[in-house]
This record gives C-alpha cells, structure tokens and sequence, in this order.
C-alpha cells in the first residue's frame, strides 16, 4: 500500500510538472509571436532605410541570437563531449572511438566546440549535435562510415559518474577505516554522518523485504542507495564538477535495473520458478497465466528504469525552465520570482534525490524478497 501510494503521488508530480512544462512553452511561443508581430513593421522601415544606404543595420540584427529556452534546457539534460564550466570555457574529454581500422584516441577540444572538423588517423571527424561523425572526401558527413564507428568516449555523464564514485570511494574507505580503529567505541565524523543511513537500509529496507537473508544482498542494496543518491545530489549542484545528469540517463537507468533483474532472478528459488511456469490455477489458464507471469520479470526492472530517468529529468526540466523565465522576459524584474521558485524546486529535488535512491532500493529489495521467499 506504502509503494501504491508513493507511485501515484509520483504520478500526480509528473502530470504537474509537464502540465507546467506546456503552459511554459504556451507562454514563451506567445511572448516572441507578439514581439516578432511588433518588431516587423520598424523592421521593414529599418531595412528599407538600410538598403538605400549601406545594409550595415540589416546586418547587425542577423547578428542578434534569440534565446531558445527548449535548446537550452536540452543541451543541458542531455549528455555531451564537453562538461561547461562558466561562459564559453568547457573542459575537453577524451574521445575513444572504434573504427574498422581500429581505435582511435584525441580530445574533443580538437573539435573547439563543433567549429572545426577533425582529421584524426583513419578518418575526419565532425561534432554535429555533440554527435562524432565522419565527414566524406566532399566536405559532407558520410552516414554509413558514421555507422561503423562506435564511440565509447568518456563523456560528461560517465565523468560525472566517476567524480562520483571517487568520492563514494574516498568517504566510505575513509569510514571503513575508522571502524577499524574505533572498535567497540562511539561514531565519530562521517561515522556517524553514514551509520544511521547504512542502519535506516538496513533496518527498513533490507531485513523487512527479504528476510533472514538480507546480509547477502547488503552490499548490492547499499552500492545501489549511494550511487544513486550521491550521483542525484550532484545533479543539483549547478556547477562543476556537478551540474550533470546522471541518473536522468535513460542508459544508465537500464544498466541498474539490468542488474537488479540478474540478482533477482539468479537468486530466485524453486518456489519463485514454480509460481511462474507452476502457477496455483486451474490448468486451462497456464497459457494466459505463464505469459502473464514472464512479462512480469521484465516489466519489474523496466519500472525502476523509467521511475528513475523520469523524475530526475523531470526535475532538471522544471529547474532549468524557471531559470530561463529571466531571459524569455528580458527583465531582471522577473528575476526574483524565478529564484524564489527555483530555490523551492531545489529544496523539493533535495528531498526527491532521497526518495528516488530510497525507492530504487526499497522495489530492489522487495523483487529480492519475492524471489527469496520460502513458501511453508
């Protein structure tokens, strides 16, 4: 009943924040058709004016970039070859690309954010959309030699996954080492800053749902929580080395309930096998109830993906939406509306990166303990 209700709260949410996402959009196509309505009779004028004289003026309003809120806030959520730092200074990644030819290494500074092609060792290079293509001997990207090469470059989401990681790494090493010397004694410093939660995991999460034999997925439960709970919090840091979405990667999302869907059902006894191709029915309905019940070992780990990548891009799309209000408006004035909503919407994304991690490992938890049960 606890998890129904945390799905249709979430459920509710999301319908929210779309519902915002297109009364947004609504706003921002009416705002520039009124100002181009506007401005196209001075325009005229200007132009008309231009021409007679030297064309200077039509040029200068080419120059001019109209914001584009919906290309910005996807460039942002999206991955890329390079992690930006602040106005046009980006961090350069390495790119590793697998050819026909073999492997290929370079920066993708080479690239001086998608200006110039690259003419790496077996082909020329082009970023087009932060997507690495191969350019033909007539200057145009070749779409079949694109398909070939596959790209396994470090990309801003696996940097920020490894920052990540380095300091999961570097705080429980850290933690793991205290215990070692504390023995028998009270929690000191991080201790007691990670204890209560490896407890809470434990304790509410583990124990509850699958029983006498929660130890042995402990350490999966507790990898699971951490990654995604720091990977979440540092989405919400607006700059670097935060500011990525990592777990708003659908790819990412998949690999981890991937994981969760082999821990379950490699550790699924015969009870669990029996319910799905054994089931407790009247024989006639095994050809509905077997299909019924296999479905259902994908559609378990396909939810945790989707819940994941959903409410976490979800958050990112709202944040990054009232931030741009500023510069749809082209006033300050609307300046301290849109922080005042998105210092809320960063207080409520603070409490969703804990219930996100909670979530995911408490249906992990749940899914271990269906497939562990023993039936008496």
């Amino acid at each position: 009943m606890d998890c129904n209700r945390v799905f249709v709260s979430k459920v509710k949410r999301l319908t929210i924040v779309f519902a915002l996402l297109i009364a947004f959009l609504s706003i921002k196509i009416d705002t520039f058709a009124q100002v181009d309505s506007a401005v196209v009779p001075v325009d005229s004028v200007v132009a008309g004016s231009a021409e007679a004289v030297s064309g200077e003026h039509g040029a200068a309003k080419h120059g001019e970039e109209k914001f584009e809120p919906t290309k910005v806030i996807m460039e942002h959520i999206a991955d890329s070859h390079m992690w930006h730092l602040w106005g046009h200074t980006s961090l350069p990644l390495p790119v590793i690309l697998y050819t026909a030819n073999g492997l290929e290494f370079f920066s993708s500074g080479h690239f001086h954010h998608g200006k110039q092609d690259y003419n790496g060792k077996y082909n020329n290079y082009r970023l087009e959309e932060d997507h690495i293509k191969v350019v033909g001997a007539d200057g145009k990207i070749d779409e079949e030699a694109s398909k070939s090469v596959l790209d396994f470059s470090i990309t801003k989401n696996v940097a920020a996954m490894f920052v990540a990681i380095f300091v999961i790494l570097v705080i429980f090493i850290s933690v793991a080492a205290s215990y070692r010397k504390r023995v028998g004694k009270a929690p000191k410093g991080l201790q007691s800053f990670v204890e209560p939660i490896i407890v809470f995991v434990r304790d509410d999460i583990a124990k509850p749902n699958i029983g006498h034999k929660y130890a042995k997925f402990m350490p999966y439960l507790l990898t699971t929580f951490f990654f995604i709970l720091f990977n979440n919090l540092f989405g919400l840091i607006p700059i670097f080395p935060g500011g990525a979405n990592v777990t708003g990667n659908i790819a990412l999302t998949f690999v981890m309930a991937l994981g969760t869907l082999i821990i379950v059902n490699i550790n699924g006894n015969k009870y669990y096998w029996k319910h799905i191709f054994k089931p407790d029915v009247p024989f006639w309905l095994y050809p509905i109830m077997i299909p019924v019940e296999l479905i259902g070992i994908i559609s378990k780990p396909f939810a945790l993906m989707v819940r994941l990548f959903a409410n976490i891009t979800a958050g990112h799309i709202i944040v990054l939406s009232l931030i741009s209000l500023i510069f749809i408006f082209e006033t300050l004035a609307i300046a301290p509306v849109s922080v005042a909503f998105v210092l809320f919407m960063d207080v409520l994304e603070l409490l969703v990166a804990f219930l996100q991690a909670f979530i995911f490992t408490l249906l992990t938890a749940l899914f271990i303990g269906m497939a562990v049960e023993e039936h008496h």
